[in-house]
């Protein structure tokens, strides 16, 4: 069985508002799965979706094999998750916190004491447990808010967003908690981030999103595998659209060559990128700049959307 099924699934807003349009996927147990893209991308509406809290237009979704929409409570039984925005009491202390979780999962006595001492020391919370958590630092509350997550043992953890806008000590300390989790292999896990190198890190496969659809879905270096060992990029002061189509026509650049504003990425696949800047220069496009290097998630993410993630974002 799949921990996660997605067939046809689909979110229409008032005003005819195409969130979510159709995506299908599946997620095997264990698995880190990536929905990666921009903010408006769909992201959070398909864990919306996914955790009952938005109802879907159209299409099916299951975890476990519990439908998310005709079994929303055994659906939510199976998993947790930890929203974009923090979701505290800064009164309470991270161990309240955890214990009143522990109580709506009908958890108590020593069984959510041993639990709460467990998460407290995977999370490195233990020496600030019973401190408010108008105390803790951005980071301390996030890795609270995954170890309260937790709490009920879910076989499907869903992270939405889960370093945004934590300064870069923080996100990289957060990072590694995350990759614990992975390691540990005991929950699958959904993450949706827009930073490229988290998706790359965390996840053993990862679908882009653009628009509310799926563009590209495999693993990290299966897509970047994609665009070969290495690309050329140019800046030109040339028309770009005439710029590409030229180099196309020479045989310099394929037809999965693309552009951004004034710079051509050129995939070179078994050519030599000594020969392919020559050509460029031989052709008499003029150029600013030019230079090879390795592909990386953003190239993937510009050849299928046409557009920067992280301007997008």
């Amino acid at each position: 069985m799949h921990a996660i099924e997605v067939e046809s699934l689909a979110k229409t807003y008032a005003g005819e508002v195409e969130a979510v349009r159709g995506i299908s996927f599946e997620v095997a147990p264990g698995e880190v799965f990536g929905l990666l893209g921009p903010n408006g991308a769909g992201k959070s509406t398909t864990v919306g979706m996914l955790t009952t809290t938005v109802v879907p237009t159209s299409g099916s979704a299951r975890l476990h094999g519990f439908d998310v929409a005709a079994a929303p409570r055994a659906a939510r039984a199976v998993s947790s998750v930890v929203f974009q925005e923090a979701v505290v009491d800064r009164l309470l202390s991270g161990r309240q916190h955890l214990a009143v979780h522990a109580s709506l999962w009908g958890i108590g006595g020593r069984q959510a004491a041993d639990r709460i001492d467990d998460l407290a020391a995977s999370f490195l919370l233990a020496s600030l447990i019973d401190r408010p958590v108008g105390t803790y630092s951005g980071g301390e509350r996030r890795r609270l808010e995954i170890a309260r997550a937790l709490v009920s043992q879910p076989r499907v953890l869903f992270l939405d967003e889960p370093t945004v806008g934590l300064d870069p000590r923080i996100r990289a300390e957060l990072l590694d908690v995350i990759a614990g989790l992975r390691d540990a292999g005991d929950t699958t896990i959904l993450l949706t981030t827009h930073y490229l190198d988290e998706a790359e890190r965390l996840c053993d496969r990862l679908a882009i999103m653009h628009e509310g659809c799926i563009v590209a879905l495999d693993r990290p270096d299966a897509l970047l595998a994609g665009l070969g060992e290495q690309i050329v990029e140019l800046r030109t002061r040339d028309d770009v659209p005439a710029a590409l189509s030229l180099l196309r026509d020479l045989g310099i650049a394929g037809d999965d060559a693309f552009s951004v504003g004034s710079t051509v990425t050129i995939p070179l696949h078994d050519r030599s990128a000594a020969a392919a800047i020559a050509g460029i220069e031989a052709a008499g496009v003029s150029v600013s700049a030019v230079g090879a290097r390795e592909p990386t998630l953003d190239d993937v993410y510009l050849q299928l959307t046409g557009g920067p993630l992280a301007l997008a974002a």
